[in-house]
């Protein structure tokens, strides 16, 4: 009974504490002042992104150095379909399609030869795709870029445009990661971790690991596609240089200091990718490579598992400040022997070995 008691009330607060966030989340917009909108949509913006790059890295192991690839072919074909005037549903799957379906190509072709392949053939695609945004001048508006306004709030909302914004990254980002959380605590979650783990014991299971990682590499693709649709909401202009190779690596350092293989640890590193740009330009323009770099190697030795294991590494060190265990329990020592009775020495044995000469 005491069990399934304590296990109600942790799902009542955790219900409880849903519902306060959905409450902030929902007011948050119409008490903010516009540029706090403005930052808060772009670290929705960035943490489907990331989150879509811990599930085919945290959680399944493959490396994938082209998300930003994906969040600019999105971002494009969110782009024409408001020019071409198509409904917005409409650009919003054409976005998340088009970027699944090129993201199955490149597993299909690179799952099977191994991870330095996969990543290779990563690190191609932002390399290509930003030249070839370039030529395709009649689609992409070439060096130029290409603008679309589509997000600006309808006079039935009475809201301001960023407050309009807000929402619609609201909505696009928990639908994300629900569809997450619910993905790695199901049966393909349970895949990609005997996949991460060992791919042998993975076949030995019945689970194929390249189909297992055809999946990731797809449903990160996907993520990514959705990225780029609030992008575009957010910016309302995309460029050759959304797909440049730094910011690659800018959303790969994001998801490694968030936490790899944590749902929440995306959200953070969201946050990261926005505001630790912002603080080392205020600190030092000239230095802000340097200053990134110095607090990425902080991170990953004070905190090997991102910032999603602070609290954990906090209660750690509270245990070992007040001396206690860290399992809580008392420490088992070991029974101290029993003394041996001055008789038992004295045993015939003894006196036998006492007697002779």
């Amino acid at each position: 009974m005491g069990t399934v008691s304590s296990a109600l009330g942790r799902r009542s607060v955790r219900i409880t504490l849903a519902v306060l966030a959905a409450v902030v989340l929902l007011a948050a917009p119409l008490l903010l002042p516009a540029f706090a909108n403005q930052t808060l949509v772009r670290i929705g913006v960035y943490a489907v992104a990331v989150l879509g790059l811990n599930i085919v890295m945290g959680y399944t192991g493959q490396v994938n150095l082209g998300q930003i690839f994906f969040v600019g072919l999105g971002a494009y074909v969110t782009a024409y379909g408001v020019n071409q005037g198509w409904n917005i549903v409409v650009v919003f799957i054409a976005a998340c399609v088009s970027a699944g379906i090129v993201g199955l190509l490149v597993a299909l072709a690179a799952a099977r030869l191994g991870g330095l392949a996969i990543a290779m053939v990563t690190i191609a695609l932002p390399i290509v795709g930003v030249p070839l945004a370039k030529r395709l001048d009649e689609f992409t508006g070439g060096s130029q870029g290409i603008s679309a306004r589509f997000s600006d709030a309808p006079e039935w909302s009475g809201l301001y445009n960023d407050q309009w914004q807000f929402y619609i990254v609201l909505v696009v980002t928990a639908a994300a990661f629900l569809l997450a959380r619910s993905l790695v605590r199901g049966k393909y979650g349970r895949a990609f971790a005997v996949v991460k783990e060992n791919e042998a014991v993975a076949a030995s299971m019945g689970i194929s690991p390249y189909r297992t990682k055809v999946l990731a590499f797809t449903i990160a693709s996907i993520f990514g596609g959705a990225s780029g649709f609030l992008y575009l909401a957010a910016v309302q202009y995309t460029s050759p240089e959304t797909l440049s190779f730094g910011h690659s690596i800018s959303l790969l350092a994001a998801m490694v200091i968030g936490g790899a293989g944590s749902i929440a640890g995306s959200l953070l590193g969201g946050a990261y990718y926005i505001f630790v740009p912002q603080l080392t330009n205020a600190i030092d323009p000239n230095l802000t490579t340097l200053s990134q770099g110095a607090i990425l190697l902080a991170v990953l030795f004070l905190l090997p598992g991102g910032l999603v294991s602070l609290p954990r590494a906090l209660r750690r060190l509270g245990r070992r400040r007040s001396g206690r265990p860290m399992s809580g329990n008392p420490p088992k020592t070991a029974p101290a022997p029993s003394p041996v009775p001055e008789a038992a020495l004295e045993g015939p044995d003894n006196k036998e070995r006492q007697d002779r000469p």
